[in-house]
């Protein structure tokens, strides 16, 4: 059996950031790749390596960014259409790689 119920309508699990989404999100908050790299405690190679498409970066990783954009206020489209946005909401600086825990990875 292959794929996910899961997973939305452009096949990515709903848990997932595609590059464009990361370069999008930091866009709207002003954000360097450096300054997301160090809300999560990666290095900043990692960030424009990502977003470029130059590495095939572990979930946990991805997920770590995913989540610091989150806590800032990024909402990520669960339409299809691969989209973020930014709400009011924001300010903590979220989990960072080194901290997680199967408690805090949802």
């Amino acid at each position: 059996m292959t794929g996910s119920d899961e997973s939305g309508p452009s096949g990515m699990s709903p848990n997932t950031m595609s590059p464009a989404q990361s370069r999008a999100a930091r866009a709207l908050l002003n954000w360097s790749q450096d300054d997301l790299a160090a809300k999560v405690g990666l290095g900043s190679a990692f960030v424009r390596d990502f977003e470029t498409g130059g590495t095939d970066a572990a979930s946990g990783q991805v997920e770590a960014l995913r989540s610091a954009l989150m806590t800032a206020g990024i909402v990520f489209s669960e339409d299809g259409s691969a989209g973020v946005r930014l709400t009011g909401h924001g300010g903590e600086e979220g989990t960072r790689v080194d901290a997680l825990t199967t408690e805090n990875d949802r």
